[in-house]
């Protein structure tokens, strides 16, 4: 599984189906944890306590009890309940990787996370819990005390009891068989879940960056002359490679451009210059967390693993140290395309290379577009206070039993806190840009830049005097998370023959 099949999935474009050679080694994994109980083998999970209780062995008569207990025990989450499509993905990634045969869970209760998706009767988790080590034992447990008939869920649009749910739907709750609890809460799904989500929003930030920057670059009249291949060649970084191209791609018949390709300008600033290296920078980055995390996607991250009635491995796959790392360093990546993308909107106002200053003719009784910069700044600030790694830090718990932790899952909370804040950084921008270059007309950029200039107009009109930008930043805000900008410059690339994204196949989503 890719995370674009992931994402197509969760969002509705066809659902996953269990394949018969799937429940064959499903049922035989089922079948191994019988055996084990039946031989009074001693095995964490099976017929032991959990975390700290390991040592303390547990009666073959209690076994499902033990793992009814365990998801009442470790549902302690908080917070805010995390979005319907993290709900849905960890579904998706917890019945892949159970899917896989080495967890000892049996195919009903497969077949119960099935429906739990096709239904769309979505479990409420909380946000805040877990440690990202042994799992992430909160919100799983969370995730799926509906199996059992308990916690809540979010059906036809509706929070209510699961029990009101069964009264609806006809089901009942599920009694869980030996371990089948356990291998439920041991994994890294809410992580993971978080990471395929990330990946892909930033995906299109990204590609909405290199956009909005070229704009603001014609805005401001600067040179192509930096994006050259040639330059690049020289240090060649892919992600810096790839924006470079995109850049010469969207700039491609620019009568702007032309029109003071003679100036005295000598250089731009940084944040018109510097793109292919900043945003090439955070493209690695993207890359390296996309690649790791289509890794854990197709992973066994429960514990005990199975290989046969006598051959059990208590083992550390649960451990969420592999994305908490790349999810930090995302972080960083993130941010820094705000942060670079504040200082073009700084420019963009400043009153320099032509342009009014606030880009608005009748400022004094106006204050143009002055304050929305403000709010770009605001949020600029608060993503660099969550660009402390979590994953720098570690608590013991369990009483010493689980010494090292991962805190992979505030990673990746805070990686959407940052992509959140981005998405306005970049809209303050984009209405900053596509302003400005009216102040340009009679002339006109390349063909596919006039294209999402149109279509960004359609969205926010020219604003020739004050009003309440907030609704501006919001309509572009989902213009942007949309995918909108994008598919614009996509069409207008295809009917101009142009490839915008070259021979970087690699950090297509």
């Amino acid at each position: 599984m890719s995370v674009a099949d992931a994402i197509r999935m969760v969002r509705g474009a066809g659902m996953p189906v269990v394949s018969d050679k799937a429940r064959e080694k499903i049922q035989v994994s089922s079948n191994w944890v019988q055996q084990i109980l039946d031989s009074n083998r001693t095995v964490y999970g099976i017929n032991t306590g959990f975390g700290i209780l390991a040592h303390t062995a547990i009666d073959a008569e209690d076994a499902e009890i033990l793992q009814h207990k365990i998801l009442q025990s470790h549902s302690v989450g908080v917070g805010e309940p995390v979005s319907s499509e993290i709900v849905r993905l960890m579904l998706l990634t917890k019945l892949h990787s159970l899917a896989y045969g080495h967890s000892g869970i049996r195919p009903q209760t497969l077949d119960r996370i099935l429906w739990h998706l096709n239904e769309d009767a979505l479990p409420v988790v909380p946000e805040k819990g877990s440690v990202g080590a042994s799992g992430d034992l909160a919100p799983l447990s969370h995730l799926f005390l509906p199996l059992i008939g308990m916690g809540e869920v979010i059906w036809k649009g509706k929070r209510m009891p699961t029990n009101a749910l069964f009264q609806q739907t006809g089901m009942e709750a599920l009694i869980l068989g030996p371990k089948e609890g356990l291998a439920l809460i041991n994994g890294t799904q809410f992580i993971l879940a978080h990471a395929v989500s990330a990946v892909s929003r930033f995906h299109i930030i990204l590609q909405s960056a290199d956009l909005i920057g070229a704009l603001s670059l014609e805005t401001l009249q600067g040179t192509n002359a930096p994006f050259d291949e040639r330059l690049h060649q020289l240090r060649p970084f892919n992600g810096s490679m790839l924006v470079a191209h995109r850049l010469r791609m969207l700039l491609m018949n620019s009568a702007n451009l032309k029109s003071h390709a003679n100036c005295n300008r000598v250089q731009d600033p940084y944040s018109i210059r510097c793109m292919p290296q900043v945003h090439g920078a955070s493209r690695n980055a993207w890359l390296h967390l996309k690649q790791l995390t289509e890794v854990e996607l197709n992973s066994i991250t429960d514990n005990p693993i199975l290989f046969g009635a006598d051959d059990t491995i208590s083992g550390g796959n649960f451990h969420g140290q592999p994305l908490a790392l790349p999810l930090d360093y995302a972080c960083l990546a993130a941010a820094e395309i705000g942060n670079i993308s504040d200082r073009r909107s700084y420019l963009l106002i400043e009153g320099k290379f032509g342009l009014p200053t606030l880009l608005m003719e009748n400022v004094g009784l106006n204050s143009g577009l002055m304050i929305p910069q403000y709010t770009s700044a605001a949020l600029v600030t608060e993503n660099k206070t969550l660009c402390f790694p979590a994953s720098a830090d570690s608590i013991p718990t369990s009483l010493g039993q689980e010494d090292h932790v991962s805190m992979g899952s505030i990673s990746g909370r805070k990686l959407h806190q940052i992509l959140d804040n981005l998405e306005y950084i970049l809209a303050v921008e984009l209405l900053s840009a596509v302003q400005g270059f009216e102040f340009r007309r009679p002339l006109k950029n390349s063909p596919i830049l006039e294209a999402v200039i149109d279509s960004v107009q359609q969205v926010v009109p020219f604003a020739k005097e004050d009003r309440i930008f907030s609704i501006d930043l919001e309509k572009l805000r989902t213009y942007l998370r949309e995918g909108t900008l994008v598919q614009v410059s996509e069409e207008a690339a295809t009917s101009e023959k142009i490839n915008l994204n070259g021979e970087f196949t690699a950090f297509s989503l």
